[in-house]
């Protein structure tokens, strides 16, 4: 049975997190294998370059070599995790993927985007999700959100993951534009969602729009 691959995107404090816990809490109560993952991440080594990528340093990264540590570890976790995981027939969640490389190193820092593209066809081929919701919210509302999120996190090594919070406006409202404009070249697979909505609210729109394409009995 092949399995779906779920990806959730948008800028800092949309709430994607608080989403992926709760698509899997519901799937997996209705009998779905679920795996519930993230990016940069999702394997002991994706992890220790997520460190590198997510943690303020006192050495500038440009956007090429973000990029290019991003896709080694994004290789890493679709040929460890990703791609078992659908070939077993599992549903994978993924908190942020491809798109959000197009949108922090191409649409807010001014990468090519045909290099990201050719690079993404060099190492994953054409491997795209199914679906992709987009929580999408005003930036000052996010940024605030995330702020409040890390002063109040018990982890460590989540409140020092603030190097794109840490970034000026102009950079999080091209980040937002990035993504609604990605959302409206692939209205086949992107579905946005108001992120100002309470979780709740968001949550059963998104299992909605999975029961109203046939994919699950979601709702």
């Amino acid at each position: 049975m092949k399995g779906f691959f779920i990806t959730l995107e948008g800028g800092e404090g949309a709430g994607k997190s608080t989403l992926a816990r709760h698509l899997h809490s519901v799937l997996t109560g209705r009998g779905h294998q679920v795996l519930l993952t993230r990016e940069p991440g999702g394997t002991p080594t994706a992890e220790r370059i997520r460190d590198i990528l997510v943690q303020r340093s006192e050495e500038n990264l440009s956007a090429q070599t973000e990029t290019l540590l991003l896709y080694a570890a994004r290789d890493v976790h679709v040929r460890n995790v990703i791609k078992p995981a659908l070939a077993a027939g599992f549903v994978v969640i993924c908190d942020r993927f491809a798109d959000s490389t197009l949108c922090y190193q191409g649409y807010a820092q001014g990468l090519d985007l045909n290099w990201i593209q050719n690079l993404h066809t060099q190492i994953l081929g054409d491997f795209s999700p199914d679906l992709t919701f987009l929580l999408d919210l005003p930036v000052n509302e996010g940024l605030a959100r995330s702020l409040k999120q890390k002063q109040n996190t018990n982890d460590a090594r989540e409140g020092k993951e603030d190097r794109f919070e840490s970034k000026d406006i102009s950079f999080h409202e091209k980040l937002r534009q990035g993504f609604l404009t990605l959302a409206q070249q692939n209205q086949h697979r992107f579905v946005i969602l108001n992120a100002q909505d309470k979780s709740e609210d968001v949550a059963h729109k998104a299992l909605a729009e999975l029961k109203a394409r046939g994919i699950f009995n979601a709702v």
